[in-house]
């Protein structure tokens, strides 16, 4: 019996080491971008700022790649890609990244995250589609949420800049929304036009909005609460997405 109390004391010890009882959750919201910057992203930190303390979470921001290393990622529990576009990590950050998600870490994207780092084949894996082209100004129309856990019933209207993806990303992942290519000019992808998704990535999670693009965006109620859920999803805090 020794032996076996020891072993468990030990275990305990270990737990307790990894994960000091009360320490709060943190996650990095990541806004660098190679390419077009766009406005919002100001206003998007601050209300993931907000929306993770609602959470009781510690949020940093930030657009030093150099935090993408092992240790450093191993603080944290979700890391958002906030509007970052085009070539954003070196070979060595992306492994870092890699392997923080498929070891348990999650990752929420929004909007132009999808415009991001195309040269890395596993980001799209992570992403779930890239951007492909979108039409000319901002354009209105419904949203339709999917799924047993979906945010609201009925058809949310909205304005904002509706991405056209290179694939469509259906048969790979969960999708949480579409948006319904009747109601506007430039649409591409036919009767299924996925905005958001969540996909398990190794032993983490994913989960992606092309919703996002303006300030007004951030202040909106229902857009807020579906951030929200797409925190809480990567987190693990939830079951369905």
């Amino acid at each position: 019996m020794k032996p076996l109390l020891a072993l468990l004391l030990m275990l305990c010890l270990s737990a307790s080491a990894a994960a000091p009882a009360g320490e709060p959750s943190r996650m990095l919201v990541f806004s660098k971008t190679g390419g077009f910057r766009h406005d919002s992203i100001p206003v998007a930190a601050t209300t993931l700022r907000t929306l993770g303390t609602e959470l009781g979470w510690q949020v940093d921001h930030g657009e030093d790649a150099a935090a993408f290393t092992p240790r450093n990622l191993a603080r944290y529990r979700v890391v958002v890609f906030a509007n970052t576009t085009g070539d954003v990590l070196d070979g060595t950050q992306q492994a870092a990244l890699r392997d923080f998600i498929e070891g348990g870490g999650g990752f929420v994207g929004i909007h132009a995250a999808a415009d991001t780092e195309y040269g890395w084949p596993w980001y799209e894996t992570l992403v779930g589609a890239w951007f492909l082209s979108h039409p000319p100004g901002l354009q209105t129309t419904a949203v339709v949420f999917e799924g047993e856990n979906k945010l609201r019933e009925g058809r949310w209207r909205l304005t904002d800049e509706l991405y056209n993806y290179r694939s469509n990303p259906r048969a790979e992942v969960r999708v949480v929304a579409t948006v319904d290519e009747r109601d506007y000019a430039g649409g591409t992808m036919g009767a299924d036009h996925p905005i958001a998704w969540c996909r398990r990535v190794g032993k983490g999670r994913s989960w992606y909005t092309g919703l996002g693009h303006t300030q007004e965006m951030y202040a909106d109620a229902v857009f807020r609460g579906h951030l929200l859920r797409g925190l809480r999803y990567s987190a693990g805090l939830s079951g369905g997405c």
